[in-house]
């Protein structure tokens, strides 16, 4: 019960602002692309219990795993936690997700009372392993992917463990950038620090606490108002990943989402066993893209804290391509959770039609571009693409848009060719790729990349070119993605999804992400919004025809007889 409403409402406010400004932090401090240009990094506080109560607007998908982490931080140090100390972790088997991502977490203290925790998560260009970029989809075990670091004490009571440090910096391809985004880590912990002390300066520390378990069931309270709207019942639906990249596939990602008055179950039970290659997540990452889902799909106003969390139960079946077993590979594994959040959403369509849109592209493609420069020096240059949403139940998709799990940005193109290494000759989006419906999925995005280095090795980790995009409501799947070397050229290939490859100085490459699917009717599109489209460059004359029934006059008019007969034609 909440007993002070103004006081709590500011001090909603407030805790979500911190965690806000930890972010920031980081993205101006920030040395890699990756993280402060694609902002692939995650922060949030949690209490002396470990429990998330704030969290930033960042990645989804990091997020709700930080709990599983908090528990390992807890386990290990336990009342050895200590003012001053940093803890690090990132194994998958001990509270972490992949090896890119570093969590860094760091007690927060008033006195001698035990606030909580500030907590960022970045996903770092490089930790080590044999392909650049740490996340090449072919790691067949997690001993090939990089440094593996169990809950452990970078900073104790103030002093950095130096010895420490330099064994991971020796581990990885650029070890500066990694100094430099694990500073800003830090910088964030203590601008989280900062802020909590404040709030307990402001309030007491008894008054703090009791804030906090106000928050944490306020947001229980309203997603259990929110479930209890829907009709109650068991809701199932079936996707899939095309390939593993070793040449195995489907690979299917199943859910039964069961409603009740109790609250709300997710069965992965008849998904994939775990796979061959890197694709395999952790069952912290796996509900963590649970969460996502069901935080897109209901009202905004919901905190997203570890009260959010109370109303799930969760059945993941263990040595599953959903809760890998050591010493499964890791690295790829964000394939997986977007393709949770595309499974999720689909069976709760018919829960929520007016609020689940269409599938997006599948979640941002990754490129790892690796170079070694004459004096031996490593880089690793990244290129998280993100495509399009699928289209909404009353408006078209979102172009050139990162999916729901990630929240990441494109990378400009002027960033990606500051290193000299690379061209960028293309970008922009594909015509006629959006899945049609009365409301049109997001465009395609393509990426033309000439080499312009001697040899760069280059590992692509995509999807959805087998099984698109799907559609709702009688809209069409989305296009499917591509990966082509000298496109257009007489040396023209078409890679795998998934491919590592060797690109050497001149060679030119074209990726291209799927387009979201479409929802609705695509002959119920009122055609002004068609010629719209046409005169915009997103659907062709062919394409008007094709899939909306809609005849355009070269002098760009609607040709409204011809519309009429090409629509009653098709019905």
């Amino acid at each position: 019960m909440i007993r002070d409403a103004v006081t709590f409402e500011v001090f909603r406010n407030a805790v979500t602002g911190i965690a806000d400004e930890m972010a920031i932090t980081i993205l101006r401090t920030a040395h890699s692309q990756l993280v402060a240009s694609s902002m692939d990094f995650s922060a949030a506080l949690c209490d002396a219990r470990g429990r998330v109560i704030a969290q930033a607007n960042t990645l989804p998908v990091h997020l709700g795993s930080i709990p599983d982490a908090m528990e390992a931080i807890l386990d290990e140090f336990g009342d050895q936690v200590r003012p001053g100390d940093v803890y690090l972790l990132n194994d998958p088997s001990l509270g972490g997700m992949h090896l890119p991502d570093i969590f860094a977490v760091a007690p927060v203290f008033a006195g001698e009372d035990l606030l909580g925790f500030a907590v960022t998560v970045v996903n770092h260009t490089d930790v080590g392993g044999w392909a650049a970029g740490s996340m090449a989809v072919q790691s067949t075990s997690i001993f090939a992917e990089g440094v593996q670091i169990p809950p452990s004490r970078l900073v104790e009571a103030g002093t950095l463990n130096e010895t420490f440090l330099r064994l991971i910096l020796r581990n990885v391809r650029e070890p500066e950038l990694l100094r430099g985004d694990l500073e800003s880590q830090l910088a964030a912990c203590h601008t989280g620090a900062e802020g909590l002390r404040a709030l307990a300066a402001r309030h007491g520390v008894e008054r703090l606490a009791t804030l906090i378990d106000e928050l944490l069931d306020y947001a229980e309270t309203l997603l259990r108002a929110a479930l209890a709207e829907a009709v109650p019942g068991t809701y199932e639906f079936l996707d899939h990943i095309d390939d593993d990249g070793l040449g195995s596939g489907p690979i299917p990602i199943r859910v039964k989402v069961t409603l009740s008055g109790s609250g709300i179950e997710l069965d992965f039970t008849g998904s994939s066993p775990q796979v061959g290659s890197a694709l395999n997540a952790t069952a912290s990452f796996t509900r963590s893209a649970a969460y996502a889902a069901l935080q897109g799909v209901l009202a905004s106003d919901i905190p997203a804290n570890s009260g959010f969390y109370r109303p799930f139960s969760f059945v993941i079946p263990e040595a599953s391509i959903l809760s890998g077993r050591r010493p499964a590979a890791r690295g790829a594994r964000g394939l997986v959770g977007f393709r949770i959040i595309d499974a999720v959403l689909g069976a709760l369509a018919p829960v929520f039609p007016a609020r689940v849109p269409a599938a997006g592209e599948g979640g941002p493609d990754g490129i790892a571009i690796g170079l070694v420069g004459p004096d031996g020096e490593s880089m690793v240059l990244w290129d998280p693409l993100a495509g399009a949403w699928g289209a909404r139940p009353d408006r078209d998709g979102v172009d050139g848009i990162s999916s729901l799990g990630a929240n990441l940005t494109n990378t400009p193109v002027e960033e990606l060719e500051r290193s000299g290494h690379i061209r960028i000759d293309g970008y922009g989006y594909l015509p006629d790729s959006g899945g049609a419906g009365r409301w049109r999925g997001g465009l395609a995005t393509f990426r033309d990349m000439t080499l312009l280095a001697p040899e760069a090795q280059v590992q692509i980790r995509s999807d959805r070119r087998t099984f698109l995009p799907y559609g709702l409501d009688g809209g069409a799947e989305g296009t499917p993605s591509l990966n082509v070397l000298d496109p257009g050229g007489p040396g023209e290939r078409v890679l795998e999804s998934k491919p590592h490859f060797v690109m050497t100085a001149g060679t030119r490459h074209r990726h291209v992400t799927a387009g979201g699917g479409g929802h609705g009717d695509p002959f119920e599109r009122a055609p002004e919004r068609v010629l719209e489209d046409v005169l915009d460059g997103k659907v062709t004359h062919e394409g008007a025809e094709r899939d909306y029934g809609v005849a355009i006059t070269p002098d760009g008019l609607i040709d409204t007889a011809a519309t009429a007969g090409l629509r009653a034609r098709a019905h």
